[in-house]
């Protein structure tokens, strides 16, 4: 009985810890959802990060888990996962979640917590035990959404442009400070659809490796969905002003109509990759996006120093979290 109760006991502290991470993730990626209508002015930060945290919430209502499938059940084969894993994905990600916005980089909480699980599962059983296809996916992805977010950015204001070439700047100004509202609105829905599923995907993990639900179960229990969409909210709600900064400032300046196409582009491409069941980068993809309007403009409109900083942080985030996922997960099965 007492073995039982120490059981359920990590399983909850586990569950604690992840939901410490769902919150730092909204807290991290705050600045994806309102970076430009903050930089473009439509939205005070205090205004914007409850905007984004509503529509990170009701996001619930929307998506279904197919995001959270591939992370619970799609990256790993489930007989290897225990305790000791989920702890050591869990403190790898929040590790590099935390070292990234204090030196205010706007890297990947989903490609962290991706490489906290690779690497504590190889710590544990070797590269064999995680499933190539879902993990190559994934990686393949680390490209393709941000150039996916550039490419549907720069059309979306090519397409604005050429629509609107004979409105005088000051209507058009007008017009995209509401617009603007919209796209911000439609990407906060993709950025909670897409990685709160991230958090809901490991907690899925450790209960299906505790015994308290089953690999053949269609979905996990209704509080676990519950409690990931209210912790990327409230995170969302305390912001990453560090961040903000970064996306909304330092990359290239914008103005309301910029902001729009870069959230439309990107909120498009969230919204596939929820449909696929993809943990695609909310950075990664509003970054492409921004990169990818201000390029349209004139290449010299890109601050392409900063850009460079960033990506050098994509490529370090899944094998840099994975290391510190793998001494975790050594520490806590020595220890434990």
């Amino acid at each position: 009985m007492a073995s039982a109760q120490l059981g359920l006991w990590v399983v909850v502290l586990l569950v604690a810890l992840a939901l410490v991470f769902d919150f730092l993730n909204g807290f991290h990626d705050a600045a994806n959802s309102i970076a430009t209508v903050v930089s473009t002015g439509v939205l005070k930060p205090g205004q914007a990060v409850l905007f984004a945290a509503f529509f990170n919430f009701i996001a619930i209502f929307i998506f279904k888990l197919s995001v959270a499938a591939t992370i619970g059940k799609g990256l790993a084969d489930p007989g290897v996962v225990d305790v000791h894993v989920v702890f050591g994905a869990l403190v790898g990600a929040i590790s590099w979640n935390f070292i990234t916005w204090y030196y205010g980089i706007p890297s990947s909480s989903s490609h962290a917590l991706i490489g906290g699980i690779v690497g504590a599962v190889i710590s544990k059983a070797g590269a064999s035990a995680l499933v190539f296809a879902s993990v190559m996916k994934t990686l393949v992805f680390i490209f393709v959404a941000p150039l996916l977010g550039f490419l549907l950015g720069s059309l979306m204001l090519i397409s604005v442009a050429w629509t609107f070439r004979r409105t005088t700047p000051s209507r058009v100004d007008r017009w995209f400070r509401r617009l603007q509202l919209v796209s911000a609105g439609a990407y906060s829905l993709g950025h909670g659809g897409n990685d709160a599923q991230k958090t809901i995907g490991i907690v899925w993990m450790l209960l299906i490796a505790t015994g308290y639900t089953s690999v053949g179960d269609k979905a996990p229990p209704s509080w676990v969905i519950l409690s990931c969409y209210s912790a990327i909210a409230l995170g969302t709600m305390f912001g990453g002003w560090r961040i903000v900064k970064t996306m909304g400032q330092r990359l290239t300046k914008l103005k309301p109509v910029h902001g729009f196409c870069a959230e439309t582009g990107g909120a498009i491409t969230l919204f596939m990759a929820a449909v696929l069941g993809i943990p695609v980068s909310t950075t990664h993809t509003i970054t492409g996006a921004i990169v990818g309007v201000g390029a349209t403009q004139r290449a010299s409109a890109v601050r392409w120093g900063v850009a460079g900083n960033i990506i050098w942080a994509w490529v370090l985030t899944i094998p840099a979290s994975a290391l510190v996922a793998a001494l975790a997960y050594w520490v806590s099965f020595q220890v434990f």
